[in-house]
C-alpha cells in the first residue's frame, strides 16, 4: 500500500492521502516540486530522481496532474466561484482567445460565463513534467451547459508547486468547434 523512496521516507500510494477532497486554502497540496527531480519533504532537503518515485503504475507527475484535473472539474461543476484557490495573482487564462491575468480576473471570467449549470466529462488527459519542475496537463473532453447540446473542449494547465501547494499558473481553454464554411 505504500511506496518507499530511496531516502527512506514513506509515500502513501493512496491518492486521497495526497489530495484531500476539500481544497486547501490556496492551491492544491501535493508531495513537493515535480520535474526532472523532486523534493521529498522540505525538511529532508534531499533530491530523488522522479523516475523512482512511482505510486502504483503511474509516475508521480501523472498522478498529480490527473488529481488536479479531477479536482478542478469537480469544483467547476459544483461551484465555479471556488476555483480561485487554484490560481495565483500571476496566473494567466486564455479563454476562447480572450486573455485574463491574475486570480481575480480569471475567477470573474469563469463566474461570468453565461450558464447556470455545467457538467464536464473527461475523455482523455496527458501529463508531462517540465524541466523547471512544473507539470503540463492537457485535457480533452465534453461539456454540457444548461440544456445546450454537448460540445467538445480542450484545456491545458501548467501546474507549479509553490509553498507545498500546486497552483495553475497558465490555463488555456477552447471549445472544439469547427467552422468549415
Amino acid at each position: 500500500e505504500h511506496a518507499l523512496c530511496p531516502n527512506g521516507r514513506e509515500v502513501a500510494s493512496s491518492f486521497s492521502a495526497l489530495f484531500p477532497p476539500t481544497p486547501p486554502h490556496r492551491g492544491w497540496e501535493g508531495p513537493g516540486a515535480v520535474g526532472r527531480h523532486t523534493a521529498i519533504g522540505r525538511s529532508l532537503g534531499r533530491w530523488v530522481p522522479v523516475a523512482v518515485i512511482r505510486m502504483g503504475d503511474k509516475p508521480l507527475w501523472e498522478q498529480i496532474g490527473s488529481g488536479f484535473v479531477q479536482h478542478y472539474y469537480q469544483v467547476f461543476d459544483a461551484d465555479r466561484s471556488q476555483l480561485g484557490s487554484l490560481y495565483i495573482d500571476a496566473s494567466c487564462l486564455s479563454w476562447e482567445g480572450q486573455q485574463f491575468q491574475g486570480k481575480t480576473a480569471i475567477v470573474e471570467k469563469i463566474i461570468g460565463l453565461p450558464f447556470r449549470k455545467i457538467q464536464h466529462s473527461i475523455t482523455a488527459q496527458d501529463h508531462q513534467p517540465t524541466p523547471d519542475s512544473c507539470i503540463l496537463s492537457m485535457v480533452v473532453g465534453q461539456l454540457q451547459a444548461d440544456e445546450d447540446p454537448v460540445m467538445g473542449f480542450h484545456q491545458i494547465f501548467l501546474l507549479k508547486n509553490i509553498n507545498d501547494a500546486w497552483v495553475c499558473t497558465n490555463d488555456v481553454f477552447r471549445l472544439a468547434l469547427h467552422n468549415f464554411g
